[in-house]
């Protein structure tokens, strides 16, 4: 095979699967043990939001240290502190739980970079959306069995099948981790990007403002992200409200949909660098459509369970559609020499998104409720669906402007 599933790409995407197996157990653990340690919404979605907001801060730092330092070295280092932080869990409490999340924030920023700038560098244009495709699904493959598997070994007072888990995964990722390759760039073409990276540093921040493709992505992730976010941080909870419902069946179901969704469309998704914004309206009507169907969950005893599953698969072909979109989007119409700090800044959104659907959302179900937290969501959908279709002629003249400097 050639391309996106080529031998050396496929290795790096079972690391990733490897990589990403504790947090499909840890997503579903982490609430139902601060719920029974008698821990608030607010606790529970600060300790949740922890992980992603220490990677949203660290992200755009990342993709700058990785320019210079190469993914390799990087990789290994974060390798052991992810084994650090993945024991942590098996002898700690809430607090013990507070300073992990923040290690694997740390370690997740620099590996998704890693991985992901690697995969975009040594693939043709045409690949890129497919390669960011495929790792996007072995992020979330876990997704399908890890929940089933912590609702099997969670037990109040009982963790040590969970030990177990953490530590087979722990020596399982640094194994594939430290065998894997990332190929080298040019050697001349590398020392070029090092020069003009340095002389851009830390002032690409400002093109989150100045930069009209990077802005209306990152809005529109951080939307969609929050959404995400709130679901993975409450529905282990909101699941014990709904008659017939299961948190675990539902992170499958979602799971599954959004590896099945990103292997059959892998193809579909735009790789042109044109702005589609019918497409982006379609996801965020998606997204909406399943925020509000989750709502709608407790408002029927008899058949409630059905919208909760409903949300659950329409969810999933939001994910697996909007993350890969904008990102091959973003490496088409970004400056070459800022590319990398400018797509950790845009990772960085979806990071934070994610973190604020567990710390902010959190509150608004402590104050209401679940149902009308989601509904909230559902409204936040509707809102980008306008916004991405607004944004049309600010990207159209930003794209035109650009062409005569290429």
């Amino acid at each position: 095979m050639r391309g996106a599933l080529a031998w050396p790409f496929l290795r790096l995407y079972l690391l990733t699967l490897f990589y990403f197996s504790a947090n499909s157990i840890l997503n579903v653990i982490i609430p139902l043990q601060g719920s029974s340690l008698g821990a608030s919404n607010t606790t529970i979605g600060i300790i949740m939001g922890a992980y992603l907001f220490t990677t949203m801060l660290l992200r755009p730092w990342a993709g700058h240290i990785i320019q210079k330092r190469g993914p390799i070295k990087v990789l290994r280092t974060i390798l052991v502190l992810n084994g650090v932080a993945l024991i942590l869990y098996t002898f700690t409490g809430l607090e013990g739980y507070f300073v992990a999340r923040m290690l694997q924030g740390v370690c997740t920023a620099f590996f998704s970079m890693a991985l992901q700038l690697g995969i975009i560098d040594a693939l043709p244009e045409k690949e890129r959306s497919q390669g960011i495709s495929m790792y996007s699904l072995c992020a979330y493959l876990p997704g399908i069995v890890g929940p089933l598997l912590a609702l099997g070994i969670w037990q109040p007072g009982e963790m040590n099948s969970f030990t177990f888990a953490m530590v087979a995964i722990a020596v399982l990722t640094g194994v594939v981790g430290f065998t894997a390759k990332i190929d080298k760039e040019d050697a001349q073409a590398k020392a070029e990007a090092k020069v003009e990276q340095k002389a851009v540093g830390f002032s690409s921040f400002s093109q989150f403002v100045k930069n009209p493709h990077l802005f209306t992505c990152s809005v529109l992730m951080l939307t969609a992200s929050l959404v995400f976010g709130a679901v993975t941080a409450f529905i282990p909870l909101y699941a014990l409200q709904i008659t017939g419902g299961h948190a675990g069946i539902f992170l499958m179901l979602q799971a599954g949909t959004v590896v099945l969704a990103r292997f059959v469309l892998r193809k579909k998704i735009p790789s042109d660098g044109k702005w589609r914004a019918s497409f982006v309206m379609g996801v965020m009507l998606i997204l909406a459509v399943a925020a509000q169907s989750v709502s709608l969950s407790t408002f029927s005893a008899a058949g409630g369970f059905l919208f909760f599953y409903v949300g659950a698969v329409l969810m999933g072909i939001a994910q697996a559609l909007l993350y890969p979109t904008l990102t091959t989007y973003l490496t088409f119409v970004l400056p070459q020499a800022s590319r990398n700090v400018l797509i950790g800044l845009f990772i960085a959104t979806a990071d934070l998104g994610v973190s604020l659907g567990g710390i902010v959302m959190g509150p608004v179900a402590d104050l209401s409720s679940y149902s009308f937290m989601y509904m909230l969501c559902a409204v936040l959908g509707v809102a980008m669906i306008l916004f991405a279709y607004e944004r049309r002629k600010a990207l159209a003249e930003a794209t035109a402007s650009a062409k005569p400097a290429s």
